[in-house]
């Protein structure tokens, strides 16, 4: 068999791959979910902000009528580790178009004590009813082919802050926002790359709320280093992404107080603007 061909035969799929395994969940009971949290999805020794939002975005899609997030805010307590975890969620309106509910995440720290690591609030309904009429002014980030781009295997050791989510991606960084990677950061907050999942898992709306969580840093590329933890993530689904993969556009405009925000959108190949996110992070400054 050709290896394009060899290749293509062992893509996952939505629904099979390593993504849909390490964020299914367990019903305990009606709106409760049992979850291991995998160490594959770690940035240094933390769980991924994006890779908790599906997580908690997969419990809501289970609980409430309606089955795609089209917005989502989370608000990251205390850091998630890898390990055992319980997520309620509780239905807050029902309505014909959409359905609004909340969803925590709760971990026990070393002496026994159950502590919430992220609460989340979100309206969700059916991206394939919308209707198709599109007047925007957004166009999608100019990107080199792919294979201008470079990712954590194209250099000599591990990208600094990617750890072990870096092989669970395909991520393809612009060459001009990775002066940070050669020690010399172009001092703008931007970020942009090419994203999809390593085993080849198209896209679908639970990985968009991994996507705008997933790049390095902007803080990077202001010539800052170490842990950017996330305070809140708000992201906005727009439509159910084509397959192949997706460009993600992430910027910093003002970083003050030792805060900075990160506006990310994500297109997908069919060239629409799929989701798009407003963080608000802590940098360390010193």
């Amino acid at each position: 068999m050709p290896e394009a061909a060899s290749a293509q035969a062992t893509r996952a799929v939505i629904g099979d791959s390593e993504f849909d395994r390490d964020t299914a969940l367990t019903a305990r009971e009606p709106g409760v979910y049992d979850i291991d949290l995998s160490a594959g999805w770690t940035i240094i020794n933390a769980v991924n902000g994006g890779y908790l939002l599906a997580v908690l975005g997969r419990a809501l899609a289970d609980a409430l009528p309606h089955s795609d997030p089209f917005t989502v805010s989370a608000h990251y307590l205390t850091a998630s580790q890898p390990g055992p975890a319980v997520v309620r969620t509780e239905t807050v309106r029902t309505g014909r178009t959409l359905s609004t509910g909340q969803a925590s995440l709760f971990q026990r720290d070393e002496r026994g004590d159950e502590v919430e690591r992220i609460r989340v609030l979100a309206s969700y309904g059916d991206l394939d009813s919308l209707p198709d009429d599109v007047r925007t002014t957004a166009v999608p980030p100019a990107l080199p082919p792919m294979d201008q781009c470079f990712g954590p295997e194209d250099g000599p050791a591990p990208v600094d802050g990617s750890s072990e989510i870096a092989g669970r991606l395909m991520l393809k960084l612009d060459p001009s926002t990775l002066g940070w990677a050669l020690g010399k950061p172009s001092g703008n907050g931007e970020m942009r790359a090419w994203f999809g999942l390593a085993d080849g898992r198209d896209p679908d709306p639970l990985a968009l709320l991994l996507a705008v969580d997933a790049l390095p840093p902007t803080a990077f590329e202001m010539g800052l280093t170490g842990w950017v933890p996330t305070v809140e993530l708000t992201v906005h689904v727009r439509c159910r992404p084509a397959p192949g993969p997706l460009r993600v556009s992430i910027t910093t405009r003002n970083l003050a107080g030792g805060f900075l925000e990160e506006d990310a959108e994500v297109w997908d190949s069919a060239g629409r603007l799929v989701a798009q996110s407003r963080q608000l992070a802590r940098v360390r400054l010193s």
